[in-house]
């Protein structure tokens, strides 16, 4: 195994690790759906990215690539549906330094239609 594969793996595995302690740490929902799909993401492609270079067949490898296409396309788009799902329904958010760009659009879009 060569040293660039030993790299990518490593920081791979600590992209994993740090979601992984997001998604404990993190203290609302919108938060730790952040820390799942990007860092996960990040480090799911970094540990396919090894594995390209490792496996010298072809047909493997192409597997690999569309493997990392998918994920860096499904798992971005599941966590932004799944937190404006959470959003519409209600689910509160942390009470900390938020800025809902959402609420103030509709305030702004409220004050705009006719009759107000």
């Amino acid at each position: 195994m060569n040293w660039l594969t030993q790299v990518l793996l490593l920081l791979g595995s600590l992209s994993m690790l740090l979601a992984a302690i997001g998604l404990l740490r993190f203290p609302d929902f919108y938060t730790r759906a952040h820390a799942g799909t990007k860092a996960a993401s990040l480090g799911a492609g970094l540990i396919l990215f090894a594995a390209i270079i490792q496996v010298e067949e072809a047909d493997i490898v192409i597997r690999v690539w569309l493997t990392i296409f998918f994920v860096f396309i499904t798992i971005p788009v599941a966590g932004h549906l799944l937190g404006r799902a959470a959003y519409l329904r209600g689910h509160p958010q942390w009470p900390g330094d938020n800025v809902d760009e959402w609420k103030e659009r509709e305030n702004h879009d409220d004050r705009n239609k006719p009759g107000n």
